[in-house]
């Protein structure tokens, strides 16, 4: 019974910077990989970051398109999962979805590998 919300979203500047949260209820994310996919009105969804936390190791995959700019990260509790974007770009703009794997398996950017999401947290990079 994993939940997620998101949160963090809202309207970012060009070039500046927003932090997305994914909360986890139910269960802890430890050992799962979580995603950040987002899709914009009329496009599939994409794969944008991935986090996992195992063992006494970090495994992360990231998009070529953020490369540089976004970072995953995680809080103490292992709980919460961060997307920090940075150096945000117009068409950065997207309903921004958090997602986790079944337990134990690798970091995938690939939507259909993943089987809980949240509900998105819209972001918009505009003046």
């Amino acid at each position: 019974q994993l939940q997620l919300v998101e949160s963090g979203g809202g309207l970012g500047q060009p070039g500046g910077s927003l932090r997305l949260s994914c909360v986890a209820s139910g269960a802890t994310l430890k050992g799962y990989s979580v995603g950040w996919f987002r899709q914009a009105p009329g496009k599939e969804r994409e794969g944008v970051s991935c986090i996992r936390n195992f063992a006494n190791s970090v495994e992360r995959v990231n998009a070529d398109s953020v490369k540089g700019r976004f970072t995953t990260s995680r809080n103490n509790a292992k709980t919460t999962m961060y997307l920090t974007m940075d150096s945000l770009r117009p068409d950065d703009t997207a309903l921004y979805y958090c997602a986790v794997r079944s337990r134990g398996l690798p970091c995938s950017l690939i939507p259909d590998e993943y089987d809980v999401w949240g509900q998105g947290t819209q972001v918009t990079v505009a003046w």
